[in-house]
């Protein structure tokens, strides 16, 4: 039968080009065929203007391709001709390639002014919650608690040698490090969740958000401070020897991880105090708050360093919470999992 339908096409292509009378085509309709529409594997059959059909290529083969995108082009130069402002913009917006579909829409402030971040969105920021309790103290009570608390107590001898009052590159160092628990604990809370098919209690989000919000301390202090050649090589070496150590420590026992993380917090809010007491006493310049500042923690445009310093600690104390939580919850001999996870707890 297939034999039959081929050697009847052939033999209309060669004769006379086209079919009188083909199935399915009513009332002797002519249908025009070419030789390079029968041979490729991407074509259809759609209808003519005069009631009959044609094969047409479909849109995936190239030469299909080319001429749509010879139209868009062509219709597409006359609107640059008229906006070349507007095409430059979106030249300068573009991605390296648009192939898989792949484009940020166009993103406003709530002024109608264009979104300039794209380390953060603004369904991501928020107004710190300042009146949190700064001296809440957890007292080490248990063996572990009591090894967390020297630890830390011993972390902070080098580096008060180090850094001694300069606060805006020891808050550099700080947060290198801070950011590092969150990212490390919900990094093996996930790969648990995979393991044993549980879910998490919300808490790989709850501590990657944190991993978050203290990266964008980073980023913050950045814009203040920058460190020399020997601070970034000692960020570096601390990073990762931090990072190995606080992996293999959560796997060990995650109460005592998270309560050295709940210590280390509590230290951190002292820093930022004694920052902040410098700048109400002019040793350090009460200086314009960067711009990724305002957006992310929506503070107002004339804000200062004082007030980045004041949101930033109360961060610092909502981890603090969150990391002593996390280590009663493993001390009162629980998963997290069965506690719901503080999102959205900065």
């Amino acid at each position: 039968m297939n034999r039959i339908v081929i050697r009847s096409l052939v033999r209309g292509l060669v004769h006379s080009r086209s079919f009188s009378s083909v199935a399915g085509v009513p009332g002797g309709a002519r249908m025009k065929v070419t030789f390079a529409a029968v041979a490729s594997p991407g074509t259809r059959l759609q209808p003519s203007a005069d009631g009959g059909f044609q094969w047409r290529r479909f849109l995936n083969s190239s030469t299909a391709v080319a001429e749509e995108q010879g139209k868009v082009k062509s219709e597409q130069g006359v609107k640059d001709i008229e906006n070349p402002q507007e095409k430059e913009k979106e030249k300068d917006n573009a991605l390296v390639s648009s192939y898989w579909g792949i484009y940020r829409p166009k993103i406003t402030r709530e002024d109608g002014s264009e979104w300039p971040w794209n380390c953060f969105m603004p369904w991501e920021t928020y107004r710190a919650d300042l009146s949190i309790d700064l001296g809440k103290h957890h007292e080490p009570r248990t063996f572990l608690d009591k090894v967390a608390y020297r630890v830390v107590k011993l972390l902070r001898i080098p580096t008060d040698i180090f850094f001694q009052r300069r606060y805006g590159c020891r808050a550099v160092m700080l947060e290198t490090v801070a950011a590092v628990p969150g990212m490390v604990g919900g990094m093996l809370l996930h790969l648990k969740s995979l393991r044993k098919f549980q879910h998490s209690g919300g808490w790989i989000k709850a501590l990657l958000e944190e991993a978050e919000n203290e990266r964008m301390h980073l980023m913050t202090m950045i814009e203040l401070v920058q460190p020399k050649w020997y601070e970034r090589l000692l960020v570096i070496t601390v990073q990762g020897v931090f990072f190995n150590a606080f992996f293999v420590l959560y796997l060990m026992s995650p109460k005592l991880a998270h309560r050295i993380v709940g210590y280390l917090e509590e230290e951190a809010i002292h820093s930022y105090t004694e920052y902040l007491k410098d700048i109400n006493e002019g040793k350090i310049e009460n200086v314009p708050a960067p711009a990724i500042a305002i957006d992310y923690w929506r503070l107002p445009k004339d804000a200062r360093l004082k007030d980045v310093i004041t949101v930033i600690r109360a961060d610092e104390a909502h981890h603090r919470d969150v990391n002593h939580f996390a280590s009663d919850i493993h001390f009162q001999g629980k998963e997290l999992r069965e506690s719901a996870a503080p999102l959205g707890y900065h």
